[in-house]
């Protein structure tokens, strides 16, 4: 290829670097467009092209013009970020091929690896010979953003969203005391005199948090120019992210309190407000911080030095390994399973009638569907009573969602460590956090298993199996690089699957369910969907 100045006085090797560098962010944006229609969490995610292209714009108005000269350090840094960009990327590949590529941790391991590929193209653009992008605050947010648009992988999620859910629940129950309204917790439900409200997933304001860091970065970097202050917006996203939701679940928890029905309108009108609010709140602060901008001022003579050969045949190396790496993917990618496959019938899975056990269909289910998006659901309760002082309860419940239905990461996001401690019920140490139940002449697939106990000292053992595309999803694989290579060498890099939810819950251990025949009907009838 000749490297003859192009129009506008850049060479034709900058702009093929420009335009591989946009390549990588369109197959990004594809691939996260999904997760940010469906996700609510990431609705922010939709903006990220246009930041991206504003923020890479607006460092070479606003500066400082800071273009990198030669330096021993550079040529290994730049190395640095490309075998990390492949290595990410790589990586990614082998847990998609256990977890699909829309589960979570894949997805923020793509935007890692993308910032990292972009970081190598910054290091090379801010050349002192190029001088088209400068290595300044603002294009290293650029950067930076694209990676706050990916959802976190789901342990993380999971655990934030607990913790904040603790705290808006206890925070909510301290006011309410100090304004004299009588109320007990339960876990995360609010215990009021008239009724109960319960602060779920939604309301724990990881929403607003992730949206309003992203917003806290974007400001910081368009509008504010002194570190100090871009430090002080940063760190009052946050802040004021937590605070708001606040404010949103003490108003809904006292409008319950004076008999306002706040599902519907209320709960969804006031989540709305609270993200507008916050957003205008950010960039007036932003603005007040910053009221000139101060002009760009190149750093370094104005005479330029030419480039290190060894640069851009480094960046060109490792872009061709990425891509020949996702064309093996690709043509490594096998046919779903069950692909096409039309979705069982969820209840003659779980016997209507059993000898000796009261039976209890729930007639609410269905209200989860919205949030769970499927209506494919199915829950029944077996009570057995053994003798005047004792009993056996088991639940089963089985959710279904049909191959591109719902990403693996929303499916994994309401497990009963997400979900239970909303409805009042609280994590118990267990021996044992992943089990492979065993039945007379049958073992069940590897299986995660949890303990809840709930205010009362009511105990639950609960066992749950994610299956995708017909295989239980090991949630150990993601930690084993050996176990991922074996995984993906076995069954190869699957395209979109149907899913299933089975979980199993139960007032006694599994040693004394394996002996009842109700528990070997029913799991007779899930092992042929993956169990």
């Amino acid at each position: 290829m000749s490297d003859a100045p192009a129009s506008g006085g850049r060479s034709r090797s900058t702009w093929a670097l420009v335009l591989a560098l946009g390549i990588l962010c369109l197959a990004y944006c594809l691939r996260l467009w999904p997760e940010w229609r469906n996700n609510p969490d990431l609705s922010h995610g939709f903006f990220a092209p246009f930041v991206f292209v504003l923020l890479v714009w607006e460092s070479r108005r606003l500066g400082p013009l800071r273009w990198l000269r030669p330096a021993p350090w550079r040529l290994p840094v730049l190395a640095t970020a490309l075998a990390s960009g492949f290595a990410l990327f790589a990586m990614a590949g082998l847990i998609a091929a256990s977890l699909a590529w829309s589960h979570a941790l894949v997805l923020f391991l793509l935007g890692a690896a993308l910032a990292a590929f972009l970081f190598s193209g910054l290091l090379l653009l801010a050349d002192d010979s190029e001088r088209l992008v400068p290595f300044n605050w603002v294009s290293l947010t650029a950067i930076l953003l694209f990676v706050l648009v990916a959802p976190l992988p789901s342990g993380t999620y999971a655990r934030i969203t607990l913790a904040l859910q603790h705290w808006v629940t206890g925070s909510v129950m301290d006011t309410l005391h100090l304004i004299g309204i009588p109320a007990r917790q339960h876990g995360n439900v609010i215990e009021l005199a008239r009724t109960t409200v319960g602060v779920e997933e939604a309301c724990s304001g990881i929403r607003s948090l992730l949206s309003c860091i992203y917003a806290g970065f974007f400001f910081a970097a368009w509008q504010v120019r002194r570190p100090a202050r871009r430090a002080v917006l940063i760190l009052a996203a946050p802040l004021l992210a937590l605070a708001m939701n606040f404010v949103r679940s003490l108003l809904l928890t006292l409008l319950v309190n004076a008999g306002t029905d706040i599902a519907g309108f209320w709960h969804d009108a006031t989540g709305y407000a609270i993200l507008g609010v916050t957003a205008l709140v950010l960039g007036g602060l932003a603005m007040l911080m910053e009221t000139a901008p101060a002009p760009p001022t190149p750093d370094g003579p104005t005479e330029r030095t030419p480039p290190a050969p060894a640069a851009r045949p480094l960046f060109w190396c490792a872009f061709a390994a990425t891509t020949v790496l996702a064309l093996f993917y690709f043509v490594s990618s096998r046919p779903a399973l069950h692909e096409g496959r039309p979705a069982p019938d969820l209840f003659t899975l779980l016997p209507a009638e059993a000898p000796g056990w009261d039976v209890y269909t729930p007639n609410d289910l269905y209200q989860f569907a919205g949030v769970l998006r499927t209506t494919h659901l199915a829950e029944r309760t077996y009570v057995r009573k053994i003798d005047e002082a004792d009993f056996i309860q088991l639940t089963v419940y089985v959710a279904y969602w049909e191959a591109g239905q719902a990403s693996v990461s929303q499916v994994a996001s309401h497990t009963p460590d997400a979900c239970w401690p909303g409805s009042g019920w609280s994590s118990r140490p267990s021996s044992e956090t992943q089990q492979s139940p065993v039945l007379a002449g049958v073992t069940l697939a590897p299986g995660e298993h949890r303990l809840f106990e709930d205010a009362g000292g009511y105990r639950q053992n609960v066992w749950f199996w994610h299956i995708y595309d017909g295989r239980a999803i090991s949630y150990q694989d993601p930690y084993s690089a050996p176990a991922l290579l074996r995984l993906a060498v076995r069954y190869g890099f699957r395209r979109q699957g149907d899913q299933l939810f089975i979980r199993i819950s139960s007032n006694k251990p599994w040693p004394a369910l394996a002996q009842e025949p109700l528990v070997r009907q029913i799991i007779d009838k899930l092992v042929p969907l993956g169990l």
